[in-house]
């Protein structure tokens, strides 16, 4: 078996110190820095460029429909039961793939492909196939490529799940949140024990390469004893990888969390108690700590990306495709290309009315300085592999590293002091105790953090 990464040193004081609101660096700069001024002319000429750099794509395609809601939660979602709705949704998206797939290079390959949401098995097998095959169609998919799906195990029987893998589908994710009855009461997220394992008996057999699942820690109702149980049922289901998310509560920003009563969260010990109670089980139990709130066993792709120096961060989390640019398709969707972001619109009418004039259904975004390009290559080094070497990017970037981030190494110190990092000439690392708080290290280096230390953003636990 290979090497596991160093381990975690838990250290309760620490992260109540330092638990506090920061950016969670799936892209530098943050998502919060699009803006509208961006333009559409600024966006085609983006993708001229990234066609003549011939880097490989990675395809995102947002699905955002849901049956139900669920209370915790904080993407960008619709609730509805209308077959309709998503007919036309999957028309407009169709619409948008014609456009993009236009303006990109035929002979780039794409690497990677995840459908997200929203609950992209919304969609009956019909539409999933109409949009596969558009996908199929329109872009040269890398016979090695990665393509992932996420779906909710409540609205899946097994001739779904085996034609997923049919189709080419071969990495699959979907939410446990929590096995306990009560607690998925409370978040309006209903699903039995039976029901997990024999869905990820059907995934099992039909040969799926990865399977990733969620937790959340912090939901109502919540107990280290609780959880504990939740944490041996999912090591029991054996996935691949494991994410383990914090749940924020922030009613007054997520309308749908007011159905939660606050009375019944756990406390903060309560809940820093549960969080350490996970990794150690996970961590004895042959998971490997990945970074943030993921973890992967030592085989499992992004634990040998990590060790390999390749591992990735983009708005999808961490990604085993270091070179790959992404396009976004879809509502809220995001491009992240290497100097520029875009996203395009939140609201359905706007992104029906773009696509349909045949315009970019943008929103905003933002071109990257120079200076953005090379804090993002220290930020993401940082929270990647917990480790930064002052050399190479001195080298890269033809700068005295001492001397141009000075202020940030000073305002390091403090940490270094507390025993999160250890910084010499040569490099800054992240100890045990400061890789839970890596997002603490890395916003060192965030110039827009700097200059607004109140910026939003999740608590680091």
């Amino acid at each position: 078996m290979p090497t596991l990464a160093p381990a975690l040193d838990f250290d309760a004081p620490l992260l109540q110190t330092y638990n506090q609101p920061l950016p969670r660096y799936t892209s530098y700069p943050p998502a919060t820095q699009l803006t509208e001024a961006f333009s559409p002319q600024d966006f085609q000429q983006a993708l001229d460029a990234s066609n003549q750099r011939q880097t490989p794509l990675s395809l995102y395609f947002h699905l955002p429909f849901c049956h139900s809601a669920c209370y915790f939660c904080g993407c960008n979602v619709i609730v509805s039961n209308s077959a309709a709705a998503a007919e036309n949704y999957l028309r407009h998206l169709l619409l948008e793939i014609d456009q993009k797939a236009k303006l990109l290079d035929p002979r780039r390959s794409v690497v990677q492909i995840h459908w997200g949401g929203g609950t992209p098995n919304y969609l009956n097998l019909e539409q999933v196939e109409t949009l596969w095959q558009a996908i199929d169609q329109r872009f040269t998919l890398a016979p090695e490529a990665e393509v992932s799906i996420e779906i909710n195990p409540r609205y899946v029987d097994k001739n779904y799940i085996f034609s997923l893998r049919a189709m080419g589908f071969n990495r699959l994710s979907f939410g446990i949140q929590d096995f306990d009855p009560q607690v998925q009461k409370a978040v309006n997220r209903e699903l039995s024990e039976e029901r997990l394992f024999e869905v990820m008996g059907w995934i099992k057999d039909a040969g799926f390469e990865s399977v990733n699942v969620d937790l959340i820690y912090g939901l109502p109702h919540q107990t280290r004893a609780s959880f504990a149980e939740t944490v041996a049922k999912t090591i029991a289901l054996d996935p691949n990888r494991i994410a383990v998310f914090n749940f924020a509560y922030v009613p007054w920003l997520k309308p749908v969390q007011k159905n939660i009563s606050e009375a019944t969260l756990p406390s903060p010990e309560e809940k820093l108690a549960i969080l350490k109670l996970t990794i150690e089980e996970l961590t004895q139990n042959g998971y490997q700590f990945i970074g943030m709130d993921h973890f992967a066993k030592p085989e499992d792709d992004l634990a040998v990306a990590q060790r390999r120096n390749e591992l990735k961060r983009n708005f999808q989390g961490y990604s085993t495709q270091p070179d790959a640019e992404l396009i976004g398709f879809g509502l809220t969707a995001i491009s992240m290309l290497d100097d520029v972001y875009a996203q395009n619109h939140r609201r359905l009418k706007d992104y029906y009315e773009a696509v349909e004039k045949g315009q970019f259904p943008l929103e905003k975004g933002i071109a990257l300085t120079p200076e953005d390009k090379i804090r993002r290559e220290i930020i993401m080094e940082l929270m990647c592999h917990f480790h930064l070497d002052f050399g190479a990017v001195s080298q890269k970037y033809g700068l005295d590293f001492l001397d141009v981030f000075a202020p940030e190494l000073a305002d390091l110190r403090q940490l270094e002091q507390d025993g999160l990092a250890r910084i010499t000439g040569r490099s800054l690392t992240a100890t045990p105790k400061g890789r839970l708080l890596i997002r603490n290290i890395a916003a060192k280096f965030d110039s827009y953090c700097r200059q607004n230390p109140s910026a939003l953003g999740s608590k680091a636990i």
